[in-house]
């Protein structure tokens, strides 16, 4: 028999299948099969785009008149706001020219006005405003008045109320802001920090913190090395757009020679405490106490017996004695809070520091306190408490300092190294927080860098 009649001899249910079941899923199969191709040919066709019909629409628009708008505007009386730098000998005509014042009673008030007077002893290159009108009638004038280390200290506002003026100081209102800096060494630290990489150089206050921070573990003498970096977060204050001061560092991270160091500065909002930096895992950086209350003297007399300069009489000296000249700045060894502050008999004036546990330090024979030191007065470390002087039983200038633990005095360089106070279960979460914070900024200064060993602590 002919092989295409064998097959087209077969039945059509035996081609669905042999089974009851197969058959009925075949027949399914062909049945959406042949639905599919006849929607599809009778699906109608998009017309295509070139061939829609295209109309125009012209309009007239009426435009507005300006003449008007500028008339209008001229009607209104105008002001004008105007920014001048203090240039080296100006005088206050001179400033106030520059600044388009034309109004005597403005000028005589600010020569007269006690308050107002202090525009006339700002620094060269301080920033004033004032606001005029159209015929040189001064609105306001506002100055910042600066102190010897170029902080804000009082906003200077004079004000026209009707005919007269009124002089007022308000604390500056400064703005916070946090930047973040990464550099690489190929040269030294100082062309590091110098270098326009990201837009501006570091200032100099935070290159000091940054050596301050880190030269317990580094030698920026020796140890640095081509391809070391840091990365290091910080505050600045800014006033009216201009930045006026930097702050503190708030996070430092040094790589040196493949080892990375890394602090964080943590002030608990809850306790009385005083900040400091510590690791990223919460262990006090900065140690609890300065070896020395003067940046630069020499011991004259040590923790030990001797014969006493007045009495003559051979007794323990309870202290160290710093020789130093009349009048050198005394800082505080550590954190705390004035237990007392007045004359003590033969230690003349003295300051006694309680700082945290059972520690404490007594400074003596001071000349004078600075002003706004008071028993309960809070105190960070290198803060200055008073100046060297010769009050008491005191045969010549110098500082009498005492480290005490249970009020009982100790030889302070016998001691073991006292770290800053430790942190709290409580204290150490919420410092976690902010560790997690820098962590980030850190991983954003260092894109593509390979991780490094952390430095053991």
């Amino acid at each position: 028999m002919n092989p295409t009649n064998k097959i087209t001899g077969k039945s059509w249910t035996g081609l669905l299948g042999t089974t009851r079941k197969m058959r009925i899923l075949s027949a399914s199969a062909l049945f959406l099969a042949v639905c599919a191709f006849g929607a599809a040919g009778v699906a109608p066709l998009a017309p295509d785009a070139s061939d829609l019909p295209v109309k125009s629409i012209a309009q007239d628009l009426e435009l507005p008149n300006l003449a008007d708008q500028i008339a209008a505007l001229q009607q209104k009386p105008q002001q004008f706001i105007h920014e001048e730098k203090v240039r080296s000998g100006d005088s206050l005509a001179s400033l106030l020219s520059r600044l388009g014042v034309d109004d005597q009673d403005a000028a005589r008030f600010i020569k007269s006005d006690r308050v107002a007077k202090g525009v006339m002893q700002l620094k060269t290159g301080k920033r004033v405003q004032a606001k005029t009108d159209q015929d040189g009638q001064m609105q306001w004038l506002r100055a910042t008045v600066v102190d010897a280390q170029d902080n804000p200290v009082k906003t200077i506002s004079i004000t026209r109320k009707d005919d007269k003026f009124v002089a007022q100081e308000t604390a500056p209102k400064l703005e916070r802001r946090v930047e973040m800096r990464a550099r690489t060494i190929t040269n030294s630290l100082y062309s590091a920090t110098d270098a326009n990489t990201d837009g501006g150089k570091l200032p100099d206050t935070i290159v000091a913190q940054i050596i301050e921070m880190f030269s317990t573990s580094i030698d920026f003498r020796s140890d640095l090395k081509r391809g070391d970096h840091f990365n290091v977060v910080y505050e600045t204050f800014w006033q009216d757009g201009e930045m006026v001061r930097t702050g503190r560092i708030l996070a430092g991270e040094f790589v040196n020679r493949g080892v990375t160091y890394q602090s964080v500065w943590f002030e608990d909002p809850l306790s009385k405490a005083g900040g400091g930096y510590y690791t990223l895992d919460g262990k006090a950086l900065k140690k609890a106490f300065l070896k020395s209350p003067l940046e630069f003297s020499r011991i004259s007399s040590g923790f030990s017996m001797r014969s006493h300069p007045i009495s003559g009489s051979w007794k323990a000296h309870k202290g160290i004695d710093f020789a130093a000249a009349l009048g050198t700045p005394i800082r505080a060894s550590g954190d705390g809070v004035i237990e007392f502050k007045g004359v003590s008999g033969g230690y003349g004036n003295m300051v006694v520091i309680k700082h945290w546990a059972k520690y404490s330090t007594a400074y003596a024979h001071m000349s004078r306190f600075p002003q706004g030191l008071r028993k309960g007065s809070k105190i960070s470390q290198g803060d200055i408490i008073g100046y060297v002087g010769s009050t008491g039983w005191s045969t010549g200038a110098h500082l009498h300092y005492e480290f005490r633990v249970n009020n009982e005095a100790r030889d302070p360089n016998a001691l073991a190294v006292i770290v800053q106070a430790p942190l709290t279960s409580a204290e150490l979460a919420r410092f976690k927080n902010s560790a997690t914070d820098m962590t980030h900024r850190f991983a954003l200064l260092r894109p593509g860098i390979k991780t490094t060993t952390l430095a053991s602590r």
